[in-house]
């Protein structure tokens, strides 16, 4: 195939942040490029235009390339349930809710559905950008994986390894796992350093050696962009915002949070400070915030039973500030749970939620649902739009204290108090809504008397940001040979 497949040296290197921005940068070469994931670990999910699952940073990457996100780009999803142990979204839809015969699925409809996909991106695009998961160099997993380099090898496309310099120990990185690849090694065509903070002088070194011991192109080094902000695939990407600001939000840290990417909309609000709580947060510390957000978890059971365990629940219901629950999250804040089907839980079919809504939740054998969501705030013309996944339905008790917060194909959706300072919705990235996150944030700053601001229009992607940085760091000339196979001069429109 006409690609590239770009690998890291660990997690969390920047695959996806060198994906993304190569996506823009040869979509503006007017080539008609494609993302590409075979298989995604993350609870931070995308719903397509028909009703599908793909990993968020795929629906990111499709953005980037100007394409609709399309279930072809990431065939498998594995959604963290427990530590051991995920659910398997096949082509979008839930093939297996446990990974208990995963070996076997991944030598059958696995890569049955991979090799489908790379066959419908062939015959439709110019090009595929394949990203890795982890690293190629887990002797373990190499048997049996279906993300590095056995993927490298299904489209025969030549790799490019990525290393994160800000960590350290990257030199080593590279040539341990380089080391470890035996006969894949010939495919790594190029090295590139992410992350690199300081003087560039003082780096020129160790791209010599990096050369000299490997035989390979560093093809470039990339500086840390703490500016161009893209979802995580993992929780193990959640940073606090610590700066001086005004409003302080605190994001309940479940240990199955799901759809983090929920809160980056926050990120280009220079007044908002986001704060993400765990089970050691202590009374005065959660009083000083200023709202709370119960976010969408894997498992609402699981997390309702760690809230109580860690006394969070307590300190959820006396708090004064406001209170905003996001599908599981907003399960939570209801009055009970039904799980007779053990859909969720399979130690008890019945949990009393925090009561903070007067709302019921029953997981039943209907399926999960995903959707893509679009309407108003109830009350207004204002637009919002999202989507949803989640399993079970929630029926809210509206009288004259809640009503509902959105109407949704002329059906109420959500709840919320009358002065907004308790509410919820099933309705995923509804704060990227400048018109509703602005209402809801105004609100906050009534409160605390120092005026309000009209909306503030987010820049909903840093894709150009980043294709620029790379442009200016990368050798895209010597890239595009790779994925291309031709000698080749494209120039940006």
């Amino acid at each position: 195939m006409n690609g590239i497949m770009i690998q890291g040296t660990s997690s969390d290197s920047g695959k996806s942040f060198i994906v993304t921005g190569l996506c823009r940068l040869l979509s503006d070469m007017r080539i008609n490029i494609c993302p590409f994931k075979s298989q995604n670990m993350s609870n931070n999910a995308y719903v397509t235009h028909d009703g599908l699952e793909i990993s968020t940073a795929q629906a990111l990457q499709a953005q980037a390339a100007r394409l609709t996100p399309e279930v072809f780009m990431n065939p498998i999803l594995l959604k963290p349930r427990h530590n051991t142990s995920s659910e398997i979204i096949l082509n979008g839809r839930v093939f297996a809710h446990s990974t208990g015969h995963y070996r076997e699925f991944t030598q059958n409809e696995g890569i049955k559905a991979v090799r489908e996909s790379l066959r419908h991106i062939e015959r439709h695009f110019d090009a595929v950008i394949i990203e890795g998961a982890g690293s190629p160099a887990e002797i373990n997993l190499n048997a049996h994986e279906i993300v590095n380099m056995r993927i490298a090898r299904e489209a025969d496309v030549d790799v490019i390894l990525v290393a994160d310099v800000d960590r350290g120990g990257s030199l080593a990185s590279v040539a341990g796992t380089l080391e470890l690849l035996d006969s894949d090694r010939e495919r790594v065509k190029g090295i590139i350093y992410n992350k690199f903070r300081g003087n560039i002088e003082l780096f020129k070194s160790a791209i010599e050696w990096t050369e000299h011991y490997t035989g390979i192109k560093v093809v470039g080094v990339i500086p840390f962009l703490e500016s161009a902000n893209l979802s995580g695939e993992d929780s193990l990407n959640i940073r606090n915002i610590n700066r001086h600001a005004e409003i302080s939000i605190g994001i309940i840290n479940f240990p199955g949070i799901s759809n983090f990417g929920d809160f980056d909309a926050f990120i280009h609000e220079p007044d908002v400070n986001l704060i993400y709580i765990d089970d050691n947060m202590r009374i005065k510390d959660f009083h000083e915030l200023d709202a709370i957000i119960l976010p969408g978890t894997k498992n609402t059971f699981a997390s309702l039973e760690w809230l109580k365990a860690s006394g969070l629940d307590v300190m959820i219901r006396n708090f004064r500030g406001l209170i905003f629950g996001i599908c599981g999250g907003m399960q939570i804040m209801g009055r009970e749970l039904f799980d007779d089907y053990h859909i969720e839980n399979d130690n008890t079919n019945h949990a009393c939620g925090l009561n903070l809504i007067p709302s019921i939740t029953s997981f039943n054998s209907q399926g999960k649902i995903t959707r893509q969501a679009a309407g108003f705030i109830s009350g207004t013309h204002e637009e919002i739009h999202g989507y949803e996944i989640h399993y079970g339905l929630t029926h809210h008790e509206y009288d004259h204290d809640f009503h509902p917060l959105f109407t949704i194909n002329e059906s109420p959706e959500g709840i919320t108090s009358h002065d907004m300072r308790i509410a919820g919705t099933y309705i995923h990235g509804i704060f990227g809504n400048d018109n509703f996150r602005s209402l809801w944030l105004n609100g906050i700053r009534r409160k605390k008397n120092y005026g309000t601001r009209s909306p503030h229009t987010v820049k909903k992607d840093s894709y150009d940001e980043i294709a620029s940085v790379l442009a200016h760091n990368l050798d895209i000339d010597f890239i595009l040979k790779l994925i291309l196979h031709e000698d080749t001069m494209l120039q940006p429109e």
